[in-house]
């Protein structure tokens, strides 16, 4: 018996941030746009300190007046602590133009305000509805799809995007997974009630902390406060070290807080109201990002690590570029996707590899630690930190490795 089949002009997997983007952006270009979304929302993701450079992408889109009336934590920077020394940049007095704060968010509310925005700009969004299957050797890719109740049918459309974050569908059934090139970390994390006095001089409500492992500088944890007196809290280490801890997810990350002591004491008096969770093997690459008649968003193609929290910045980014080639080739136009779309968006995510890697080779910590910086070097390096990864006038950007390595050599001097 042969399937019900739907068409449409794009199909986008998943409703997280780089479906809801593109979706908008579609929508603003008069395109016929279907988002499939395996849950229902709003559900639990774990990322929710957001980048400024996001933000542009958040008003290109049109959902920026839904984004800042939900009323999430205003972010304008990044505290980081090691072993009693504290340092802190404001992403406002950055290199590079552009929005210099953001928010900080529960990610199942974030979400399901750009899901609703797409929707309200015209796409359409239907949850609980899985993909079981994609054939992308036919003129147009064709999905197969089990419905909430149960129906198979399938969706025929004239381009494919894969949005769907640590699914990674078109990967995995394509077979386009590569390896990563880091080593197997894990994280495991929560959300507690932190019940951190208001105005403590140890913690800035108005930036992620960044806390290093006081004896161990790969190991480190984040603290994401909302704007509801709880907080995002997790540590990110190799995989064997996480394997040394034995008990429940929560007992396992207790343990491992209680190894700072300043973290331990922010935390002394939080409410552990949540079970905590772990992932492993996070980090993950792809042969191309894009394919005949497809392209992948997001974490679907890369995802390196959460330190710098570049996460949703790269699916925005991936969501922007690949709905300007949309739009250049619905018009006729021939349009080369590895010119336009592949390397444009590793450029900024190899930035971002490149600084990720020095972190845990320890160079990048001397750095941001030094107790004399260059103002003017502090800056650029600040303008990464907040996304703006891809701007090239940036010299820390366009000669990435050599300009941070011999920063590196002279605050090892």
């Amino acid at each position: 018996m042969s399937l019900r089949t739907e068409h449409v002009e794009i199909l986008i997997i998943g409703a997280g941030p780089a479906g809801s983007v593109a979706a908008g952006l579609l929508r603003k270009q008069g395109r016929e746009v279907l988002m499939l979304e395996k849950e229902q929302f709003p559900r639990f993701s774990i990322g929710e300190s957001l980048l400024p450079q996001s933000m542009e992408y958040i008003q290109e889109a049109g959902m920026l007046q839904a984004v800042v009336e939900a009323g999430f934590q205003y972010k304008n920077g990044a505290a980081f602590a090691r072993g009693g020394h504290r340092t802190q940049f404001d992403f406002r007095d950055k290199f590079s133009k552009g929005w210099g704060t953001t928010y900080q968010v529960q990610r199942a509310d974030f979400d399901k305000v750009l899901a609703d925005e797409a929707e309200r700009l015209g796409a359409a969004v239907r949850y609980r509805h899985e993909v079981l299957a994609v054939d992308v050797d036919g003129d147009q890719p064709r999905v197969t799809v089990r419905s909430p109740d149960g129906e198979t049918y399938e969706v025929q459309a004239r381009f494919l995007l894969d949005a769907s974050g640590f699914a990674r569908i078109l990967p995995r059934l394509l077979k386009l997974e590569s390896p990563s090139g880091f080593p197997a970390r894990g994280a495991i994390f929560t959300h507690v009630r932190d019940n951190i006095p208001p105005g403590s001089p140890a913690f800035d409500r108005n930036k992620i902390l960044i806390s290093v492992h006081p004896r161990h500088d790969d190991v480190w944890y984040w603290t994401i406060p909302f704007s509801n007196g709880r907080c995002s809290l997790g540590v990110v280490a190799e995989t064997k070290y996480l394997e040394q801890y034995a008990g429940t997810e929560t007992e396992r990350l207790k343990a491992i807080v209680g190894e700072d002591p300043d973290l331990a004491g922010l935390l002394a008096k939080a409410d552990w109201d949540t079970p905590a969770r772990q992932i492993v093997g996070y980090s993950a690459n792809v042969k191309s990002l894009w394919g005949k008649n497809y392209a992948l968003l997001g974490n679907a193609g890369e995802f390196l690590d959460p330190v710098f929290s570049s996460g949703v910045t790269i699916a925005f980014k991936s969501a922007s570029l690949a709905s300007a080639c949309l739009q250049r080739q619905f018009a006729g136009e021939t349009v080369d996707w590895e010119a336009d779309y592949g390397r444009p968006l590793r450029a900024g995510v190899d930035t971002f590899r490149c600084f990720v890697e020095a972190w845990y080779a320890g160079g990048f910590q001397k750095i941001i630690f030094h107790p004399n910086p260059t103002p003017d070097i502090r800056r650029m390096i600040c303008s990464i930190l907040a996304g703006y990864a891809w701007d090239t006038s940036n010299p820390y950007v366009a000669e990435n490795k050599r300009r941070l390595a011999v920063l590196e050599q002279l605050c090892s001097a």
